[in-house]
Formats: structure tokens, sequence, C-alpha cells
């Protein structure tokens, strides 16, 4: 028998608000909720649900999951777009601080969760590896190099 005693739409109201945060961190605002929404569904309607133990830190992987499916597609899609226009080119999306964008854009979606979730959220290691059903030294290790991709690309 399953380990939650809350309907789906008391677990989506409960945690809806911290997963489109944690998603903007990672697509960007205008995304965050297409994101979560396709991520939400597909795990509440998964046949394990109902065994899930620690729902937050399974919602918050599959948000992530979705993220990465998601920008693996916009990639796709962002490529295609120029080039069908310019050819090889590339085409930058304006930012309020380009640098900035381009810099967390460089970092993996892992590394952008970390970081995310470290400098936006304010959270310690440990919360962040409970979060993402992560070991401590893995968001140790995504969070170092983070910091160092973003410190060397911001130096430039």
């Amino acid at each position: 028998m399953g380990m939650t005693t809350l309907t789906r739409a008391e677990v989506y109201e409960k945690y809806a608000d911290q997963l489109v945060r944690f998603a903007t961190g990672i697509v960007g605002p205008s995304e965050s909720r297409d994101v979560v929404s396709a991520a939400m569904v597909n795990v509440l309607w998964s046949p394990g649900w109902g065994e899930v133990r620690n729902e937050r830190a399974y919602l918050y992987k599959a948000v992530l999951n979705e993220a990465r499916q998601h920008l693996r597609r916009r990639e796709r899609r962002r490529r295609a777009e120029v080039m069908a226009v310019e050819g090889s080119s590339s085409v930058g999306i304006p930012e309020l601080r380009p640098e900035v964008a381009e810099a967390v854009g460089r970092l993996s979606v892992s590394q952008r969760a970390v970081v995310f979730l470290a400098y936006w959220e304010d959270m310690k290691h440990a919360e962040i590896a409970r979060t993402l059903g992560v070991s401590e030294g893995s968001v140790h290790r995504q969070l170092a190099r983070g910091e160092a991709r973003l410190r060397r690309v911001l130096d430039d």
C-alpha cells in the first residue's frame, strides 16, 4: 500500500510553488510552469506514485529530469531555427545581464540545479542532497564545478 495520504490535488498544491521556483532557476520563468506541470502529471499518474516514500525529493528529481528534457528539446529547436535562417552561426537570446545568462547557460543542468538551490533558495548541501535525492558529495562536486565554471566564464 502507498505511503501517501494526500490526494493528487493536495500534493500539487503542497509542492507546486517551490517546484516552480526550482524550475525557474533551470529553464527560466516563461517555461517553468510548463515543466512543473509536465513533471507532476507524469509522476502523480504513474503506477508507482503510491509507493513513493519521500514525495518532495521524488518531485524535485522529476522536475529536474523534465527540465533536462525540455532544455534538450529547446536547444534542438533553436539549432534547427538558426540553421534554417542563417546557416551554422548561433543567435544569442538577449537578457538583462547577458554575460551572467550566458555563464549560467554553460553549466550542466545538474550544476544549474545545485547552484540555484544553493544561492537562490539558500539551501545547505545536506538539504540540496535530500531535495534532489543525491549524495552530499555529489552536491559538493556539482556546486564546486559550477562555481569554477562561472568564475572562468565571467572573468573572461
